[in-house]
């Protein structure tokens, strides 16, 4: 998929585009509400910025945030007044409708929710939108009501997270979890399964995130023994450096999982799972191609799937090299690093040294 997301200044997109036309078919105006062009245009004069993909053929995605200290007005009766998010628009193209740059755009909106620490965030959108509605549920949204226009609100609450399965919850991790663990991914994999970056403090100041292949990633890996991550746990990704230089000094932790499954589909050379439905399963989640997947399938002894949900990341300047994890008991030269567990507290330790805010990712 060609193209990234970008911060972008209203006054810089063409409003010509394509792309808006469902928005200002939707967005008319009436007599209470402006229409989507006059809001468009007003935003611009303002400096406001969005937060955008676009390709070859325009743009893919228009994602616009905002703080917002107010009543919600239902038709079943208001929501109290309280500083929450706002996602004015979230908008994805028809082209991309079911991939999973949707799944991308959500995830750098929860995401900014946690920075900015607010409550609730909530999002209007018409019932006729399925495919949106149906992301908005998979990560924890839940309806609200219909407000005056007719639209469903959709809305999310830190003080009500659904931990029913690792989606909902996105980007807070259950506070109950037993262990965590490390898994091991060579550079050159890496940095194309887990691009990241550092966001500063809000997304107006910055963004060189690469989401567009969403937020759920599957490793595929040779592993001798049974893998000891359960579905709902974190796990600490470790890059592997494979350059010039020490890899003690050099490789280190740079993001945070939480498994969703994981499958054996080899195991000492016996199949556990066909190579045509290991495909369908992992689909355009892996970095291998079907080529080199069958390579491995068939001349690996063993053949592991860990599906996973991309939670976060350190970021610049604050990855952990195998040195401090050394120096502080989170790791060991007589341990497989993929088979060390570690305690919550441990886990947490991690995390505070990666610049972490713990108390934000791991909410009661």
């Amino acid at each position: 998929m060609a193209g990234k997301f970008s911060l972008r200044k209203f006054s810089d997109i063409n409003l010509a585009d394509r792309f808006f036309d469902s928005l200002k078919a939707d967005y008319p105006g009436t007599d209470s509400s402006p229409g989507f062009v006059t809001w468009f245009n007003k935003k611009a004069g303002e400096g406001r910025t969005a937060l955008v993909f676009d390709d070859e053929e325009g743009l893919g995605a228009f994602i616009s945030l905002k703080a917002e200290i107010e009543e919600i007005e239902l038709q079943s009766g208001n929501l109290p007044v309280k500083q929450r998010t706002k996602i004015s628009t979230l908008r994805i193209a028809e082209r991309y409708r079911g991939q999973r740059l949707g799944e991308g755009a959500i995830g750098l909106v929860l995401w900014k929710w946690q920075q900015l620490g607010h409550e609730e965030i909530y999002v209007t959108v018409y019932p006729s939108h399925n495919d949106l509605i149906g992301q908005l549920e998979k990560f924890g949204f839940t309806f609200a009501g219909y407000n005056p226009n007719g639209e469903c609100v959709y809305m999310r609450s830190r003080k009500a997270v659904d931990y029913s399965d690792p989606y909902k919850p996105f980007p807070f991790i259950k506070p109950d979890f037993l262990k965590a663990g490390y898994l091991l991914i060579n550079d050159y994999y890496h940095d194309t399964l887990f691009p990241y970056s550092e966001l500063k403090n809000t997304l107006q100041t910055g963004v060189a995130l690469k989401v567009t292949n969403g937020l759920s990633k599957i490793y595929v890996g040779a592993q001798y023994t049974p893998p000891h991550y359960n579905p709902g746990e974190p796990i600490l990704i470790y890059r592997i450096h494979n350059g010039s230089g020490t890899k003690r000094y050099k490789s280190c932790l740079t993001s945070f999982c939480v498994v969703t499954d994981v499958i054996q589909a080899k195991q000492n050379y016996r199949i556990m799972l066909p190579f045509d439905d290991l495909l369908k399963r992992i689909g355009n989640k892996s970095v291998y191609d079907s080529q080199e997947l069958k390579t491995k399938y068939d001349n690996d002894k063993n053949v592991v799937i860990i599906e996973m949900l991309y939670y976060g990341y350190f970021g610049e300047g604050h990855n952990i090299n195998m040195d401090w994890l050394d120096s502080n008991g989170l790791w060991s030269s007589s341990t497989y690093p993929a088979l060390i567990q570690l305690s919550p507290d441990q886990f947490k330790h991690i995390l505070r040294e990666g610049n972490i805010d713990v108390d934000n990712v791991i909410v009661n």
